[in-house]
């Protein structure tokens, strides 16, 4: 690093909150020679060093990037309020934790993008890198600026921004992406469009936005998109690791020096999801489930524990207890997390697939609480949206957990969803008080502390790929009613209440669902400095409806518009691995209040089995 900027960020530290995120230095860092590298890649979180050193994604592909001797990746994450002031200040830009050098002198700067509302961070974090926002104003000298994760699906409102984005996992796909690099530097042929013609064409799942003329219809919507060149896809279609045990996985991580929002172990056990949730993007882009072998999950975790000494290991999926062989993975665990005290924890579980068995597994778990997501209140709006559980489901679960001596129960709800009616909001109030009567219907119960029971309600966005991209949100001022409808029907005092801005809901539908157009307000967010609009702090509704109109566009277009079945979407330029005909099929069966088994019990012709891949529900015919 310069000892200009050295001893600038040296006297900085001394003078912001929290220095351990901005020093470097830490136990598992990757160190390289910068003379015997060919290619040095920066990847940059969007969000506070806590978040992002807890992201899986992240350490993974820290760590294949790192396995090729060529090539040396470092981190970079948004610097806090306090670290920016002080970086404007003093002149200091935005530089990576390993080497301290300044993002700018990179080859390849690639972001995660795991949720819109940290759009904001994307361009200030270029900002302060002192680069050009748009690509189109950078020169060849200039690092390649790269997406991905989850918003790159629909990347269209910061497409602007960015050279290419990697569209899927991105293991294999960043490799050959910096290798093809590689190559056209040592051969003399890179410029940067010659190099982004060459991946797009060659590296399977790379989008170049600057390669595909966007057209619109008189009335706002997209009409087209044209590539420019006749060697390129219409479609990218997304990137996928078929098989998870031979994937890529790190056998050490990096370990912060300050406390993160997640301090363990984090065994990713498979990906995608059988479950065919309307709401959920997730569930659907993730697709096919490809499942880990027990043996290589044992195998990972012991490794992981015996290089960092954690003492908890999350078992990381979208739905852990639908794995095929969770019995068998638990007490291979359990063999040896007993005696080392190591505890095994679980995300939000489903109802229907909590066992007392399971509960006995994970009954070293610190936490006095668990948590379950039942979405909706009522039967028939869970039928709408597919969740495929039942209040007797819910009532078996928790009364698993309360005779285990948990007293703390948490539920996940969404207001806003389709169809959804005074009487379905009215049933979260009665589906909690419920659960708070079955821990004294029990007379076992009744020993140690009263229940608590919480129902958090988060605001339904409608998001692309999911079988309700077509419907749209709510208005402001109709989410404050429910949920004000909704606070006036718990009564209960042993239920707590809590629920999400719909405001922020308001801007991360205008974003999920935008096109590029959106470009011009988010550039113009970051010129009046917007910054974590993901932190409520931060977040500034009124500011945000100035810089959409300044940029001549209406959010309610995006946000609170039903969309055709036959209009052009933005994210239309993206082929997922699932067909907009069983997209379609399931919006129309979720009008209907039908509901769709899980890919376990019946093939429901989502298209993703042409994907393929090994321990898949959907293996290639």
């Amino acid at each position: 690093m310069n000892n200009g900027y050295r001893e600038r960020l040296d006297n900085i530290l001394r003078a912001v909150q929290k220095p351990g995120r901005y020093c470097g230095g830490e136990y598992g860092q990757v160190l390289k020679n910068k003379d015997e590298v060919k290619a040095r890649f920066a990847f940059c979180f969007p969000d506070t060093y806590e978040i992002g050193m807890s992201n899986l994604g992240i350490r993974i592909l820290y760590g294949a990037l790192n396995r090729e001797n060529d090539i040396w990746c470092e981190r970079a994450y948004a610097p806090w309020t306090d670290m920016e002031e002080m970086m404007i200040k003093y002149d200091v830009p935005l530089t990576a934790q390993e080497s301290g050098d300044p993002l700018s002198v990179f080859d390849i700067i690639g972001f995660t993008l795991q949720y819109e509302m940290c759009y904001t961070n994307v361009l200030n974090m270029i900002k302060l890198s002192g680069l050009p926002l748009r690509s189109c104003d950078r020169s060849d000298e200039m690092p390649i600026i790269i997406g991905g994760g989850p918003c790159s699906y629909n990347p269209e409102p910061i497409a602007d921004f960015f050279d290419c984005f990697s569209i899927g996992e991105g293991e294999d796909a960043l490799i050959e992406f910096t290798k093809l690099y590689i190559e056209m530097k040592e051969n003399g042929t890179y410029n940067r469009r010659d190099f982004l013609h060459r991946a797009a064409r060659e590296v399977g799942g790379i989008y170049v936005p600057s390669f595909y003329d966007v057209t619109y219809n008189d009335d706002g919507t997209v009409k087209a998109y044209t590539p420019i060149f006749d060697d390129i896809p219409k479609r990218i279609t997304k990137r996928i690791m078929k098989d998870m045990d031979k994937a890529y996985f790190p056998d050490k991580v990096v370990m912060p020096y300050i406390e993160t929002v997640q301090d363990r172990i984090m065994l990713e056990v498979y990906r995608g999801c059988i479950r065919g949730c309307r709401f959920c993007q997730a569930g659907i882009i993730y697709r096919p489930v490809r499942e880990k072998s027990p043996e290589v999950l044992c195998k990972q975790a012991k490794c992981l524990y015996e290089n960092t000494g954690y003492d908890e290991i999350s078992l990381s999926s979208l739905s852990i207890s639908d794995y095929t062989e969770i019995e068998k993975l638990t007490t291979s665990l359990l063999e040896w997390t007993d005696k080392k005290k190591v505890s095994l924890s679980l995300p939000s579980l489903r109802v229907d697939s909590f066992t007392k068995e399971l509960m006995d597994k994970i009954a070293t778990v610190r936490s006095s609480s668990l948590t379950f997501a039942p979405e909706a209140g009522t039967q028939r709006l869970r039928d709408v949206i597919n969740k495929n559980v039942f209040e007797d489901d819910l009532m078996r679960a928790v009364n698993v957990a309360f005779d285990a001596g948990k007293t703390q129960v948490k539920l996940y709800f969404m207001n806003g969803l389709p169809t959804e009616t005074s009487e379905d909001l009215e049933g979260i109030a009665k589906l909690a008080t419920r659960v708070v009567d079955e821990y004294y219907h029990n007379p076992n119960h009744k020993k140690g502390k009263s229940p608590q029971v919480t129902i958090s309600v988060a605001c339904f966005v409608p998001k692309p790929f999911t079988a309700f991209q077509w419907e749209p949100q709510d208005t402001v001022d109709m989410l404050n009613e429910k949920l004000d409808y909704l606070g006036s029907c718990v009564t209960d005092r042993k239920v707590r209440y809590t629920h999400h801005e719909p405001h922020t809901s308001h801007i991360e539908a205008v974003l999920a669902r935008g096109d590029r157009r959106l470009g011009r307000a988010l550039e113009l967010a970051c010129e009046e400095g917007f910054h974590f609009d993901a932190w409520d702090e931060h977040f500034n509704y009124e500011k945000w409806l100035s810089v959409i109109d300044a940029a001549g566009l209406d959010p309610a277009f995006y946000a609170n518009r039903r969309r055709e079945y036959d209009e052009v979407l933005p994210w239309d330029i993206i082929d997922c691995g699932v067909t907009k005909e069983f997209l379609i099929r399931e919006h129309k069966n979720a009008l209907a209040e039908k509901t769709t088994p899980s890919c376990r019990e019946k093939c429901s012709g989502c298209g993703a089995n042409k994907l393929g891949g090994e321990r898949s529900c959907c293996p290639q015919k």
